[in-house]
C-alpha cells in the first residue's frame, strides 16, 4: 500500500480518538500491516506497510512503548460506541463472550510470562544424545470479551493478566483471571436495558462473574464447575453430578439444531460448506431441572447428551449447564451455549489472519500496545462489514454475503478497495503534468534510504 488515506473510511473511523497527527499515521501503519501484511507479522511490517511513509521498525517500537496514544485504554470503548450506535435500537438478545487466550513466548527476560506447567518430558533415553538446550516455553495471558450484537457485529474487550511477580515488581494489585472478567462485563459497551447474555466456560464459573451480572441485571450460563454442590447443611451436601443417576431416557427431549437456521443465526458465523440443504443437524438429548445450588441459588440445571439415550440404560451426561435464567426454555438455553464456540473461532481468526501473537517483546508495555492495535483492527474490519452491510443499495444478497464474511474475507475486501483507490487516483494524475511531478516525488518517498536494495 503506497498511500496512507486508502485503507475505506480510515479518517470517518478513527475520528473519535481525537489522535494527533503522528500518532495517527502510526496507528494507520499497524491497522495496514495487519490487514495487509504477507508472511509473519511484525513491527518491520507494519513500519513498510505505507510505502510513502516508512520508518525504521526501531520508531515504531518506540512508539509502542509510550503508549500515550490509548489513553486509558479507551480507545476500543469509543470506537465500539461508533459501531454500535445503529445497533442500539434493534432488538433481539446480546450475548457477551469471556474466555482467556494465551500467546506463547520464549526467552527468560520476557516480562510477565508464566508457564502453563502442562508440557511432558520426553523419555530420557530420547535424551540421551540431545544436546541442544532449548529455552523455556512461557506465555502471556489475555482476557478477553466478545459482544455480540442481534445483527451479528463483533465487539472485543480485553485486560491484560499480570503475574503477582510483574504485579509485585509494577507496584500493582493483583488480579485474578475471574476478576479480570468481571470487569470486562461492568466495562462491556452494551446499551441500558438490553437482554443481554453471558457465556463462559468451567473456569468462568465464579462468584464475582455472577456479581458483576447481577449488577447489570444480565443472565449467565456457564458449564457446571465438577466440584459443584447441591444447597443443604454443611457436610451433607450431594454434587449436582450425583443427579445424572436418577435421570432416565424418557426425561431428555432431543433438540436439533441446523447450521444456518434458528433464532441466532445472525450471530453465529458457520463456514459456507455447512450451510445448504445438505448441512447435517446436530442433535442434543437435554432436560432441565430447577435446584438449589450450593453459594448460587435457585438456578436452572440443563443436563445435555450429545449421544440419543436408550431405555433402561444408564444415561451419559456429557455436560451440565448453570444458568440463572429461569424465563428461557432448556432447548433455548442450550442453543444460547452453543454460541461460546464463536470466542476461539476469534481467537483463530486474530492469530491466523492478523497476526495478534506474533510479536517479539520483552517489554509488556510494548506488547500490550500491539494487542490494542490488533484489536482496533479487527473492530476497523467490523465497522467496515456494518458500512457495508447498511448501504441501501445493496441487495438482500450482498448483504447477506457481508454478514457472513470472516475476518481474512474482509481483509481481502479492503485490500481490494484500497488498490481499486491507488489505481484510480495514479491514473488521474497521470492526466496532467503537476500530477505527473506528484507522482513523481512520492515514488521517490516510497523508497527511504534504509530501505533500498543494493545495486
Amino acid at each position: 500500500m503506497m498511500m496512507q488515506d486508502a485503507l475505506p473510511g480510515i479518517k470517518r473511523f478513527l475520528k473519535p480518538l481525537n489522535l494527533g497527527a503522528s500518532a495517527t499515521s502510526y496507528v494507520v501503519s499497524f491497522l495496514a500491516g495487519f490487514v495487509t501484511h504477507l508472511g509473519r507479522m511484525s513491527a518491520s511490517q507494519a513500519a513498510q506497510a505505507i510505502r510513502t511513509d516508512a520508518r525504521h521498525r526501531a520508531n515504531v517500537v518506540r512508539f509502542l512503548a509510550r503508549q500515550g496514544w490509548s489513553g486509558d485504554w479507551s480507545a476500543l470503548q469509543r470506537l465500539a460506541e461508533l459501531l454500535l450506535g445503529a445497533e442500539a435500537a434493534r432488538g433481539g438478545t446480546w450475548v457477551f463472550i469471556v474466555d482467556q487466550t494465551l500467546a506463547g513466548q520464549q526467552g527468560q527476560k520476557t516480562e510477565n510470562t508464566f508457564s502453563t506447567g502442562n508440557r511432558r518430558r520426553r523419555p530420557r533415553n530420547v535424551r540421551r544424545f540431545q544436546t541442544y538446550t532449548y529455552a523455556r516455553k512461557s506465555c502471556h495471558c489475555f482476557v478477553v470479551g466478545l459482544l455480540i450484537t442481534p445483527g451479528g457485529l463483533r465487539v472485543p474487550s480485553w485486560r491484560s493478566y499480570r503475574t503477582r511477580g510483574y504485579c509485585a515488581h509494577q507496584s500493582r494489585p493483583y488480579r485474578k483471571q475471574t476478576e479480570l472478567a468481571a470487569e470486562l462485563i461492568a466495562a462491556a459497551p452494551a446499551p441500558a436495558g438490553a437482554d443481554v447474555v453471558v457465556l463462559g466456560d468451567t473456569a468462568f464459573d465464579a462468584g464475582c462473574i455472577r456479581a458483576a451480572c447481577a449488577a447489570r441485571g444480565w443472565t449467565w450460563i456457564v458449564p457446571m464447575n465438577p466440584e459443584r454442590v447441591l444447597a443443604g447443611p454443611k457436610g451433607n451436601r450431594p454434587k449436582v453430578r450425583s443427579l445424572v443417576e436418577g435421570l432416565s431416557a424418557e426425561q431428555l427431549a432431543p433438540v436439533r439444531l441446523t447450521p444456518g437456521q434458528g433464532p441466532f443465526v445472525a450471530q453465529r458465523r458457520i463456514a459456507r460448506c455447512r450451510l445448504g440443504p445438505k448441512a447435517k443437524p446436530r442433535t442434543y438429548y437435554v432436560h432441565g431441572e430447577r435446584r438449589m445450588v450450593h453459594s448460587v441459588g435457585e438456578a436452572q440445571v440443563v443436563f445435555s447428551s450429545n449421544e440419543p439415550p436408550k431405555r433402561g440404560q444408564p444415561v451419559r451426561v456429557a455436560k451440565i449447564l448453570l444458568t440463572n435464567d429461569g424465563r428461557r426454555s432448556v432447548a433455548e438455553t442450550v442453543e444460547l451455549y452453543t454460541l461460546r464456540w464463536q470466542i476461539e473461532l476469534f481467537f483463530k481468526e486474530l492469530k491466523g489472519t492478523l497476526g495478534f501473537h506474533q510479536y517479539r517483546f520483552r517489554s509488556f508495555a510494548k506488547v500490550e500496545s500491539w494487542v490494542a492495535l490488533c484489536l482496533v483492527t479487527f473492530l476497523y474490519l467490523e465497522w467496515y462489514r456494518a458500512t457495508q452491510v447498511r448501504r441501501r443499495r445493496r441487495t438482500a444478497k450482498e448483504k447477506q454475503w457481508w454478514g457472513r464474511q470472516r475476518t481474512y474475507g474482509l481483509c481481502l475486501a479492503v485490500r481490494q478497495r484500497a488498490e481499486e483507490t491507488e489505481l484510480s487516483r495514479l491514473a488521474d494524475w497521470l492526466q496532467t503534468r503537476t500530477g505527473r511531478k506528484r507522482l513523481k516525488r512520492l515514488l521517490r518517498a516510497a523508497r527511504p534510504l534504509e530501505y533500498r536494495a543494493a545495486a
